[in-house]
């Protein structure tokens, strides 16, 4: 659904939508985006199984598509990935191995999957995932047909590339605007560079925003198509949360506020009074990290 909030809308000076992803199977966006990756596989893919690296929400969303499609998933992740995200993954039926950081994951993955021949759906940098992501984008024309600025979150990049390659093919005009936090800041940084950057040390609340590295597809695609991309302070974050549950009534983690915080921090350049979207990309926090953060 698109919420609203006329108190935010004022704080913002925008006419302002909220896409609450959060509200999905899985509780984000990632299920789309899996989902589709999913349904595309071949039988003997299936027969195989699939493997990916994840901080929570993709290895939610993989395990769960995984299990519509009647296929094994292996999800690798860092020891310190968010305990209730770890959890729901199990209960979706996938296999789970922890790695030491993120920083590490990906070797620790890659290795497995050339061992046990595994089909590796990427968190973001995959077709098929960008496409299903992408489907955010279209619903936003749906339900704010006039929108001018969409702000969308950047961790690997699958939403933000999927949300404005959707968007700009139909409606051009419209500002598409990437946030991401300055400890977790692979894709900015990828832009200024020209090259593909790894992440250095992670430093972010918002963990599902922390990528390892930027993909070659996603990259592309957001230097075409994406007007900007800003970087958040953590506390211009943890703000954007607490408002979100004192002022829309509902819980976002860290990542699922980002796009707020950026509007909130003035860096977008939201025209005075346009109809302007934010996505509310998922809930899935712990709550002893939510209670800290509160």
């Amino acid at each position: 659904p698109m919420l609203t909030s006329r108190t935010l809308s004022a704080m913002t000076d925008t006419d302002l939508g909220m896409k609450a992803e959060l509200f999905q199977r899985t509780g984000s966006f990632k299920s789309r985006g899996a989902l589709n990756a999913a349904l595309l596989l071949t039988p003997e893919q299936k027969d195989r199984g699939l493997i990916t690296i994840s901080a929570g929400n993709h290895g939610q969303g993989l395990a769960f598509a995984g299990s519509m499609v009647g296929t094994k998933t292996v999800v690798f992740m860092p020891r310190t990935a968010v305990p209730t995200k770890i959890e729901a993954i199990r209960n979706y039926g996938a296999e789970i191995h922890l790695t030491d950081s993120m920083s590490d994951v990906f070797e620790r993955m890659d290795a497995h999957r050339i061992e046990h021949d595994l089909t590796y759906v990427s968190p973001f940098d995959d077709p098929a995932i960008i496409a299903g992501q992408g489907t955010v984008g279209l619903e936003i024309l749906e339900d704010m047909p006039d929108v001018e600025n969409i702000v969308v979150q950047a961790g690997g990049g699958g939403l933000l590339a999927g949300v404005a390659l959707a968007v700009k093919s139909q409606r051009p005009d419209v500002r598409v605007i990437g946030v991401e936090p300055k400890g977790a800041n692979t894709v900015r940084r990828s832009l200024d560079s020209g090259r593909l950057e790894r992440t250095g040390p992670i430093e972010t609340v918002a963990d599902g925003l922390a990528a390892p590295f930027a993909g070659d597809l996603t990259q592309a695609i957001i230097a075409h198509y994406v007007d900007d991309v800003i970087l958040l302070d953590e506390e211009e974050i943890v703000n954007a949360l607490r408002l979100i549950l004192e002022r829309v009534k509902v819980v976002v983690e860290p990542a699922g506020a980002a796009s707020l915080a950026g509007l909130l921090s003035g860096r977008t350049e939201a025209g005075p009074g346009s109809k302007t979207v934010v996505i509310l990309t998922g809930g899935n926090v712990d709550r002893d990290k939510l209670k800290s953060l509160l």
